[in-house]
């Protein structure tokens, strides 16, 4: 019989994500990801994909504070918490920290959320409308509603550019400043994109995480390089999940045609929560068998608390008798599963393979004649 997985997750569980891959592309905070996935029994494969450029280095974001500064906004809208934070450290570093702050206060301030308005107020300045739901799409309607033609707007920029909404907004008749005080690079160890890739395409994931929509086109470009971006989005489509922080990030993967969860809150712990309950909720198999309680868990299986890797092979096969729950699955449907040269031999040869990576080889029954069962 089989029995479904739990319909709610615990906050937190050594063994939460047990048996499960996941792989991680961010550069910054990463450490915090990797190490909450990781206490939860997860194995992670670290790829960063890009990483912010050091703001000493960043000459654009100083020529861009200059023109603010010289322009006097009408208008600043403020994304993100840090990119508030950063703005104000590359302008300190280039002498025009109390010039930028003279300028932004003599605006209207708009912020995207609650923690872009921390970092407002932390500077010394007031904000005037902040967004319901976290979206910058929200704030140009706000101000759009109100009428921009003829003012000047400082637009702060997440790392990436959302040319929709600037374009909204010039549209209407606005001169739009875009400010972007953390600009993408490549990162060291640049090299384990590709491992990640491949590793996607081989299904030797379960969920790939994002944090910003610039990793995921490194990704995309990455992938073309390599020849593999439609294996790529295809393994992704069926059996990667990819998980994104928020909509913005989501936007490069939605456009592959692809379907990421995103958690309703924005933020890394929300990240984390979603991918714990989509991994225990969707993709846990629990089922009673003669042997005891066997647990389908990513690419691992765990049979009365001992757990076992499969291989791809040996999962699938494992899957495929976990699904028929007893009945007897006939040779010829098995071999479906082998990924090459199927045959009475290979069948045979990936059977004994399955059963002896399981911690109970007698899972697996013969039926003389006929095929296998899963012996439940």
């Amino acid at each position: 019989m089989t029995i479904p997985a739990k319909r709610s997750v615990e906050d937190f569980s050594t063994s939460q994500l047990a048996g499960f891959r996941i792989g991680v592309t961010s550069d910054r905070r990463s450490e915090d990801l990797i190490l909450a996935l990781e206490r939860r029994g997860a194995s992670v494969l670290h790829a960063p994909a890009l990483k912010i450029a050091p703001v000493e280095e960043d000459i654009q974001l100083v020529a861009d504070t200059r023109a603010v500064i010289t322009d006097l906004p009408d208008i600043t809208v403020v994304t993100t918490a840090y990119g508030m934070r950063r703005w104000l450290e590359g302008a300190d570093a280039a002498g025009l920290g109390d010039a930028l702050v003279r300028a932004l206060d003599a605006s209207w301030i708009y912020v995207r959320g609650p923690k872009a308005r921390g970092a407002v107020r932390a500077a010394g300045l007031s904000d005037v409308a902040i967004s319901d739901d976290e979206r910058t799409s929200t704030l140009v309607d706000m101000l759009l509603e109100e009428g921009v033609a003829g003012r000047t707007i400082a637009f702060q920029q997440h790392g990436y550019t959302d040319a929709s909404q600037l374009a909204r907004l010039r549209g209407a008749g606005a001169k739009v400043l875009t400010v972007t005080p953390y600009r993408w690079v490549k990162p060291e160890g640049a090299e384990r994109l590709p491992r990640l890739i491949e590793a996607v395409c081989a299904r030797q994931l379960d969920v790939v995480t994002f944090t910003s929509a610039p990793a995921v086109d490194a990704l995309w470009s990455t992938a073309h390089e390599m020849g593999c971006y439609d294996a790529l989005v295809a393994a992704m489509r069926a059996d990667v999940v990819p998980a994104a922080v928020g909509p913005v990030t989501a936007r490069p993967l939605q456009d592959a045609g692809l379907a990421p969860i995103i958690p309703a809150r924005f933020r890394m712990g929300a990240l984390i929560r979603l991918v714990c309950e989509h991994l225990t909720l969707h993709q846990v198999r629990r089922v009673e068998t003669a042997s005891g309680l066997l647990e389908l868990r990513g690419r691992s299986v765990m049979l009365n608390g001992v757990s076992a890797d499969m291989a791809p092979t040996a999962m699938a096969l494992l899957r495929a008798l976990v699904d028929a729950d007893g009945t007897v699955l006939p040779r010829a449907a098995l071999q479906q599963f082998l990924p090459e040269a199927p045959g009475e031999h290979a069948l045979d040869m990936a059977i004994s393979r399955l059963r002896q990576s399981l911690p109970d080889p007698r899972l697996v029954a013969t039926v003389i004649k006929r095929g296998y069962r899963l012996n439940v």
